[in-house]
């Protein structure tokens, strides 16, 4: 595939633009809202936002859909789901 990684110098964290991007993705959305009382606290908190991010969440660069792509739902009453203990919201149609 032609595929080669490129290695980033050490503590170079603007060389690393996606990587960068993702973390404060993180930060901005989740972690500067909620207390982490532990380890497994913050990692639950994590993975819940990792399904939320490539679930549910809108992305510009995918034509607001997420990376995991979803069927359109076109007809039905409009629900609300809490995510991270209301922190976002997924709209559905059922």
């Amino acid at each position: 595939m032609g595929i080669r990684d490129k290695p980033i110098a050490p503590a170079s964290p603007w060389q690393n633009c996606f990587a960068e991007r993702l973390i404060g993705s993180i930060r901005r959305e989740c972690l500067d809202h909620i207390i982490v009382l532990d380890e497994e606290h913050l990692r639950r908190i994590l993975k819940n936002y990792a399904d939320y991010y490539n679930g549910v969440r809108t992305h510009r660069s995918l034509n607001k859909d997420a990376p995991v792509s979803r069927q359109v739902q076109r007809s039905g009453v409009i629900n609300s789901r809490a995510i991270l203990g209301g922190l976002h919201r997924q709209y559905v149609r059922i």
